[in-house]
């Protein structure tokens, strides 16, 4: 489970082993505690506001809790994870030199083509209940297929030798899938392409927060398996950019847009879920406990078929992780 602390004024701190939540009501001043055991966390995500006493960091640690500190957006600022590094260096010598060679380039276009591959499946399953929009999304589907055909095709002895390439592919996919994406859902509702930071409409607004928990994830399940969220071999070294996380999220970035495109074309979101602010939308406290309900559900609660075992995705994530990382290794 994790726990999202998102309310202003919130208190965090230990209570006979457990953690406390303290929340004061905004209508009567009253405090409202919550218990939540150790063992049953996952994560504390944190936003401005609340507050955090160093028994419950103390006990976080402890228990591999990594504590999670976002913007307003969902974006990751910083977190507090144990010191100890929990596998071998090797891990990232031989990233370090994965990212040099081959090995990057084949693992870049996997991941890429599972990226792609996902978008092709969604679209195509949008099909079975919008058949006079069928003519539409058959012509994306086959794009998006073209778009794989030119990425497999590419061949380099180092990812930065066709990493522009890569990344053109790969936006004008993005175009095309979020296009989509627009035209199926309701007017009210529809976009005009991806925008961030800030969002240019409540969709965004929502993918923004989606994939803000989903980079904490991926960074989490990255480190757990050895691995430096800093070491890219697609997305670029730039100073304080987590370039690995970038990389290793795109086959699951999914799993935040299936998410967020539910509950839009369910109709669960309404203007009471976020705000108008300068130049754009931001989730307010009603929008951001509608997601992350929905997303802790879809991620942790539920399960799916996933090498001949029923797994959570955040499971099958940390497996992924490790996948990659023994590789590593055994090319050494």
């Amino acid at each position: 489970m994790q726990l999202h602390i998102n309310t202003y004024g919130t208190y965090v701190h230990i209570k006979d082993e457990l953690f406390e939540v303290r929340i004061r009501e905004k209508e009567t001043n009253d405090i409202k505690k919550h218990h939540f055991a150790a063992s049953k966390v996952t994560s504390i995500i944190m936003t401005t506001g609340a507050a955090l006493s160093t028994d419950a960091i103390r006990l976080a640690i402890l228990n591999n809790v990594d504590i999670v500190f976002t913007e307003k957006d969902g974006h990751p600022l910083g977190r507090v994870w144990h010191s100890k590094l929990g596998s071998t260096t090797k891990i990232r010598k031989c990233q370090l030199e994965a990212s040099l060679n081959k090995t990057g380039v084949d693992w870049t276009k996997a991941w890429l083509l599972t990226k792609l591959e996902n978008q092709r499946d969604f679209i195509q399953d949008l099909k079975k209940h919008r058949t006079p929009q069928a003519d539409y999304l058959n012509d994306k589907t086959a794009r998006l297929e073209a778009l794989a055909i030119s990425i497999s095709s590419l061949q380099a002895e180092r990812v930065a030798d066709i990493a522009d390439t890569l990344r053109g592919l790969e936006g004008t996919a993005g175009r095309l899938y979020f296009e989509t994406l627009s035209y199926v859902l309701t007017k009210e509702h529809q976009f005009s392409g991806r925008s961030s930071r800030p969002a240019k409409d409540p969709f965004n607004a929502f993918l923004n927060y989606a994939f803000g928990i989903l980079y904490s994830k991926i960074e989490k399940a990255l480190i757990i398996a050895g691995l430096d969220p800093y070491l890219g071999f697609l997305h670029r070294d730039d100073y304080n950019q987590l370039s690995f996380v970038y990389d290793f999220i795109e086959p699951y970035r999914i799993y935040a847009e299936t998410v967020v495109f539910r509950l839009f074309s369910g109709k669960k979101v309404n203007k009471i879920h976020s705000d108008q602010i300068t130049n754009g939308y931001s989730l307010n406290n009603e929008g951001k406990a509608l997601l992350v309900a929905a997303f802790n559900k879809y991620f942790d609660e539920e399960t799916i078929r996933y090498k001949g075992k029923n797994q959570t995705r955040s499971n099958t994530i940390q497996y992924d992780a490790h996948t990659f990382a023994n590789s590593l290794i055994q090319k050494a």
